[in-house]
């Protein structure tokens, strides 16, 4: 264990006497102690915070804040419950663009704060200080700005109904500075409770546990109660406020949507129940009591959020017949890798989305049987070798612990960390990987953890010799870059008939007559993997055979776009300008739109259009993209 410096020891010691809930917790979930260790050393150094949480860290926060969709802005108070070593008395806070209005401890005494100004602060924002003067609870009163990038207000018009407005967030990385007042970083964990107020008929969902009814206030609002008992990195404080109505799937299972939408979407995710019960035989209890599911509307940037007992989901992963719902098994798993064990800091965001892609691809096969599991594996291997085709075997950012940057995208986090976990898994056996995967997530519950500490565990409590420890190649997954040599490859025969399609299709006069009984999976094998230069002939062929201009799989789509975009087949342009104009989801957005620009001037001038057309549409997350795209030369 690393040596610790005296103050640090008395912020570990009293950790767990920091939990104070307003309200009794209307949970099953099994009370887990309140233990939130700060990591310390070169390895657990979260750049991208002004806090010192070595110094004084927030334990608890209690927002109380109204939604004024007039003006597009929340306001109100968040009170921070803090620890604080001998000899400190200021603490010191993350913003963006936080209107601040006055600090005080919980008695009203005025406190001395100062919200540093940055002319270049950008995503990081600005450092808040105050000083305590021995307080050890305080009240801000502060208002977000209008731009809040962690919110998105949207119109009637952008949602389903076409009558309410709607709201949703989005924090993940440090977005969520821009509307609450804390120490945004993911290795100071957190409890919360919220009071949140809106105009009815809206109904508020947070990533905490309702408590009891709304309450009427009697001037046209209501006002809503959530507590989340248990410490979680603050980028899973999450909120979404419409017009929206639940249904139940199973005891613990449920989902949100907007009514016209609400039937189609418990259709998709019905199996979810299930899913959670295969969850908690691989890894062990489910810890969170519900797991209930909102479907936003299409303008949500991501597939999935896995904000703790409120997954968020995109509608876009819709597709009638369940093909794409490994995206609810991907935010469940969530719940272990990510949620209970959080990576300490955003270059070691792997520990999260890696563990989290293996275990989902474990519960895909436990509900949905080994052979969709395997070619769900070999897509995510054979994104692998593409981003390694582009970037190169040697490129740094393809080690799995990084710098933390995001420019490659989901291949390296996501599918490298999963292949890392599946090639330990060969090499150990499932059953003493299991095991160990388990005492992992139970023996780090609510922690944060580094890579250096996943690589240490490993090495104490699951490889049982040096001979195998220079098999697993652990550092060389973990810290070099590129794909080692002992990677456990899919099974060639997962799409054996499709690739022979591929190979049949050659200058393209061989369609395959199978299409419409292959999985969505084999779809996208099949199309991922055809020429990259096609007649317009050729398309209009493979259009009229395959339907894929009117395909309800919003990945199937996509990907015919992405193509047709490619070999500029004008027809495909108004199929285009229509799906950008409807999806918001940043995984088709960018592309898209990297596509059209690439094209020069041909495909310029049509995505200068579209996305002076849809940009206000966008949340800053997926605008963001788009825009560094469009920005290149």
């Amino acid at each position: 264990m690393r040596r610790i410096t005296a103050s640090l020891a008395l912020l570990l010691a009293t950790a767990a006497c920091t939990n104070a809930v307003s309200e009794p917790l209307l949970s099953t979930a099994t009370p887990e102690p309140m233990v939130s260790p700060i990591l310390t050393g070169p390895e657990a150094l979260d750049t991208l915070t002004w806090a010192e949480p070595q110094k004084a860290r927030v334990t608890h926060v209690a927002l109380d804040l109204d939604l004024d969709f007039d003006a597009k802005r929340v306001g109100g108070s968040a009170v921070l419950d803090l620890l604080v070593a001998e000899g400190e008395d200021s603490i010191v806070l993350d913003t963006n663009g936080l209107e601040v209005t006055r600090v005080t401890d919980t008695a009203g005494r005025e406190l001395d704060w100062a919200l540093e100004e940055l002319e270049e602060a950008g995503a990081k924002g600005s450092p808040l200080t105050v000083i305590l003067g021995g307080a050890r609870s305080i009240r801000i009163d502060y208002r977000a700005p209008q731009d809040a990038t962690a919110l998105q207000w949207l119109s009637p018009e952008q949602t389903a109904g076409g009558v309410h407005p709607f709201l949703f967030s989005q924090g993940q990385a440090i977005l969520n500075r821009t509307w609450i007042p804390t120490q945004d970083s993911p290795g100071i964990r957190q409890t919360w409770e919220a009071r949140i107020t809106a105009p009815k008929p809206l109904d508020v969902v947070m990533s905490g546990v309702a408590q009891g009814e709304p309450e009427d206030l009697g001037n046209g609002r209501r006002a809503f109660r959530f507590v989340m008992d248990k410490p979680v990195p603050p980028y899973l404080i999450a909120i979404a406020a419409g017009d929206i109505d639940f249904r139940a799937i199973g005891p613990r299972t449920g989902v949100w949507a907007e009514p016209s939408v609400l039937p189609r979407a418990y259709a998709e995710v019905a199996d979810t129940e299930e899913m959670v019960v295969a969850a908690e035989e691989l890894y062990g209890e489910y810890r969170w009591g519900r797991y209930d599911m909102i479907v936003l509307p299409p303008a949500f940037p991501y597939g999935g959020m896995e904000n703790p007992v409120m997954t968020f989901l995109t509608p876009t992963f819709i597709a009638g017949d369940r093909s794409n719902n490994g995206l609810v098994a991907h935010e469940l798993a969530h719940s272990w890798s990510g949620n209970l064990v959080t990576n300490a800091v955003w270059g070691d965001s792997w520990l999260n989305e890696g563990v989290t892609t293996y275990f989902e691809n474990r519960i895909v096969e436990a509900v949905y049987g080994k052979a969709r599991a395997e070619q769900e594996a070999a897509l995510m291997y054979a994104n692998i070798l593409e981003t390694l085709g582009e970037v190169g075997d040697d490129a740094p950012g393809t080690a799995l612990s990084t710098d933390g940057g995001y420019e490659l995208g989901s291949a390296i986090a996501y599918d490298k960390g999963a292949f890392f976990l599946r090639t330990v898994e060969r090499i150990v056996g499932r059953e003493r990987f299991d095991a160990w995967l388990q005492q992992w997530f139970d023996n780090h519950a609510f922690q944060p953890a580094t890579s250096e500490l996943f690589y240490d565990d490993m090495m104490a409590n699951l490889v049982a010799s040096d001979a195998e420890a220079e098999r697993l190649m652990l550092r060389e997954w973990i810290f070099e870059p590129g794909l080692p040599g002992n990677v456990a490859k899919p099974d060639p025969a997962a799409f054996a008939a499709v690739d022979a399609a591929v190979t049949a299709y050659g200058g393209g006069s061989t369609i395959p007559a199978a299409w419409s009984g292959w999985t969505a999976a084999e779809q996208i094998r099949f199309l991922d993997n055809l020429p990259a230069e096609l007649t317009h002939e050729q398309l209009a062929a493979l259009d009229t055979a395959l339907g894929l201009s009117s395909t309800g799989n919003n990945e199937i789509l996509f990907l015919w776009l992405e193509m047709a975009l490619e070999n500029r087949y004008e027809p495909a342009v108004p199929q285009a300008e229509a799906f950008l104009a409807r999806v918001g989801r940043a995984k088709f957005v960018r592309p898209l739109f990297a596509v059209l620009w690439d094209e020069g001037d041909w495909g310029r001038p049509i995505a200068s259009r579209i996305y002076a057309e849809t940009r206000d549409s966008y949340h800053s997350v997926t605008r963001g993209g788009v825009e560094r795209v469009m920005s290149a030369q």
